[in-house]
């Protein structure tokens, strides 16, 4: 098809806003309009015979590719949307409509960039979508898995990764990676951590491409490759600090991160960042719900709903448990003569010997005071129960000492085995 005899007409297609796109069966562009330069940042000149498919973002390649055999046998599209790369790296939304003139085996379609709409509409369900996640996800790890697809509709995230930062033990831990990050070496592992640990300290976002990887600080050198082409490491700020940091690595195929994209990622980071802390306080308070805060050890809440499931296994499995009861002697005299501080001292390393005198499956809790309690399931006989008593009593029976003085504290105990049709 060939409007050139027509100027008048070629004239008033490069006047209107929209594009005018011409493809053949092959799918690379024979015509485009002036609108395209605007658009797509290519010169018509550059644009004709380009494969249409390749300046198409990769994750949209495979609906774009359907879309053209679906208008190829006859079915016009109206309002199709995907995602292309301009000549400058950014991403742009295009709104299509298109129908195949078979007379002249092409395609002609007409191209409407929508995407600060579309940007402003993401956001919006990004944020929604974020608020979401920290109400539905069980944990840290479930909520991550929730929020990379989140930011994945906003701007390309094949290789996402979570870094979180312990402030108290200047620690630096990556619960959630995904991509290239998989198999990032221990000195790109070394040199992603530099990069986070100068988002921490500045909390300041970092967009690097090869050019500033090049005057990046030393550290850095492992992750300058040619499978490279940015860098985004956004700081998870909160208003108590920053508690972690969101990375993407761009691919050579992919689209370049922005300044733009910078700033979106920032802003939905915040959200995120309170969806973690939400998710955290959470988890702390549902611990100090089950557990003692002295020892770390369940508490009688927590053992109760232990000790219901394991009846209801025993009952099941037709088997044997039991139930050990103790408390220490003389632990006032401790109180009283060496102060508080130093009767905690005392009880907590009780608890971790109880600890290690048991079996993964087995249960240790703090009933309250000097009082503890030992669940043991899938006794075979009372005579193991009994055993594992006389090991406990050993253990705790060794000096312990504390603030220079050695207490010898035996422990006073009952047991009780629970047959199944108890």
């Amino acid at each position: 098809m060939d409007i050139k005899p027509y100027p008048s007409l070629t004239r008033f297609i490069d006047d209107l806003l929209d594009a005018i796109c011409i493809v053949d069966r092959e799918g690379r562009f024979i015509f485009v309009s002036a609108a395209c330069e605007r658009i797509f940042g290519y010169t018509p000149k550059e644009m004709i015979g380009k494969a249409m498919l390749e300046m198409v973002v990769p994750e949209d390649r495979a609906i774009t590719l359907r879309a053209a055999n679906e208008i190829m046998s006859g079915h016009p599209k109206l309002d199709f949307e995907n995602r292309y790369i301009r000549k400058d790296g950014q991403v742009v939304h295009i709104m299509w409509s298109a129908r195949w003139l078979e007379a002249d085996k092409v395609r002609i379609a007409v191209a409407r960039d929508v995407t600060e709409r579309k940007q402003a509409e993401a956001l919006q369900a990004a944020l929604y979508a974020i608020s979401e996640a920290a109400h539905n996800a069980e944990d840290l790890p479930s909520l991550f898995q929730l929020i990379h697809p989140i930011i994945g509709k906003l701007l390309s995230a094949t290789n996402f990764s979570v870094a979180m930062y312990d402030e108290r033990n200047d620690q630096l831990s990556f619960p959630y990676y995904t991509g290239d990050f998989r198999e990032a070496s221990e000195p790109q592992q070394t040199a992603l951590g530099a990069l986070c640990a100068e988002v921490i300290r500045t909390r300041q976002s970092l967009l690097l491409g090869p050019d500033s990887l090049a005057t990046f600080p030393d550290g850095s050198g492992a992750i300058k490759d040619s499978n490279v082409v940015y860098w985004l490491v956004v700081p998870l700020n909160s208003h108590t600090g920053t508690i972690g940091a969101l990375i993407l690595k761009g691919n050579p195929d992919g689209a370049r991160y922005t300044r733009k994209d910078k700033e979106l990622v920032q802003f939905v980071s915040s959200q995120v960042a309170t969806a973690i802390e939400r998710k955290q306080l959470h988890a702390r308070l549902k611990h100090m719900a089950q557990y003692d805060g002295l020892t770390g050890l369940p508490n009688r809440a927590l053992l109760y709903d232990r000790l219901k499931m394991a009846l209801a296994r025993t009952r099941r499995e037709q088997g044997q448990m039991s139930v050990l009861y103790l408390d220490l002697n003389n632990f006032k005299q401790v109180n009283d003569s060496l102060g508080h501080a130093a009767g905690d001292e005392l009880l907590q390393e009780v608890a971790n010997r109880l600890k290690r005198c048991l079996r993964g499956l087995d249960t240790v809790a703090r009933m309250g005071g000097d009082e503890f309690v030992v669940l043991l399931e899938n006794i075979q006989m009372p005579e193991h129960a009994s055993n594992i008593a006389k090991k406990i009593r050993s253990a705790i029976s060794q000096p312990i000492k504390i603030r220079g003085r050695s207490l010898c504290i035996l422990p006073k105990h009952r047991n009780c085995t629970l047959p199944s049709a108890w």
